[in-house]
């Protein structure tokens, strides 16, 4: 059998999967610094975690959230491109990183909440937000949930359910085998650590998480970019219809990508959500339109 490790390598290899060069994914594994900043690093004690995060450069605010299973690493390619103009506040979600986790359950909600007692406690009103994945569904809640703290945001491979409509088939599956697997085979396991209890949260919430009807997406007010690859494990179909629920929003479905947008894309990237952020925006007919 697989060890544990093993499997979430399979899956995230499925998950950020794309046509690309050996040379772009070594530089996309240069700088390790990331993360592991002590310059830059903090910690805040909250909600029942010891929640950590890194804050860059002078600006406006801006936030970043990562992926199931990320970390503050993930976005080694945004975080120097965005602190020349911006003071980028990026941490570790709960269970993940070096953000400590003792509790039983998890979901997107205690996550997206965790964010806000940081910023709170940072005393910042509204900010930026950038999500990737799992970033970008806690990205949604946080304004659904703390809708004064977000003044523009831009998420890429969000998902609103986890099931074959929104997901590609095969990664659904995939993941909900997995799930069903670690779940099963943990029971044979006395006294589990806290990483495999935490390994085990992630991957239920993954196959089971979340729980978000389109209809509710209409009370985000702010402007939104939504991003996804023609080739993303979250079906082009489905990221059409978050910003088609969304009032102020627009949409970007890059060519040629998978689920990895910021890493396999970083330039394109960074450049529109930088763009889309300094755009003045005006509300027309009840939508919206970027001067």
């Amino acid at each position: 059998m697989r060890s544990y490790k093993q499997w979430f390598l399979v899956i995230a290899g499925i998950i950020i999967a794309n046509s690309v060069s050996a040379q772009s994914i070594k530089a996309a594994s240069k700088d390790e610094t990331y993360g592991n900043n002590k310059a830059a690093a903090h910690y805040l004690n909250t909600r029942g975690i010891k929640l950590y995060y890194e804050i860059y450069g002078k600006g406006e605010p801006l936030l970043i959230m990562h992926a199931n299973s990320g970390s503050i690493n993930n976005f080694k390619g945004q975080i120097p491109f965005f602190a020349k103009e911006y003071q980028v506040i990026i941490a570790d979600s709960r269970a993940q990183g070096k953000t400590t986790d003792k509790a039983d359950s998890l979901s997107y909600e205690m996550m997206a909440d965790d964010i806000n007692a940081l910023l709170d406690s940072l005393h910042l009103k509204q900010c930026y937000v950038i999500g990737w994945s799992d970033g970008s569904i806690n990205a949604l809640l946080l304004a659904m949930r703390h809708p004064d703290k977000v003044k523009k945001m831009a998420i890429t491979g969000a998902n609103l359910w986890p099931d074959t409509t929104a997901l590609e088939p095969y990664v659904f599956n995939m993941i909900s085998r997995q799930n069903k697997l670690l779940a099963d085979s943990v029971k044979k396991v006395k006294s589990p650590s806290n990483e495999l209890k935490n390994e085990i949260k992630l991957w239920s919430m993954l196959a089971g998480q979340p729980s978000i009807k389109a209809e509710e997406l209409r009370k985000i007010q702010v402007p939104v970019l939504v991003i996804g690859g023609d080739h993303d494990v979250v079906k082009p179909e489905h990221a059409l219809l978050i910003a088609k629920s969304i009032p102020n929003s627009y949409l970007w479905i890059i060519p040629g990508a998978g689920h990895a947008t910021p890493v396999y894309h970083e330039q394109d990237f960074n450049k529109t959500v930088d763009d889309f952020f300094k755009k003045p925006y005006q509300k027309i007919e009840g939508r919206g339109m970027l001067k």
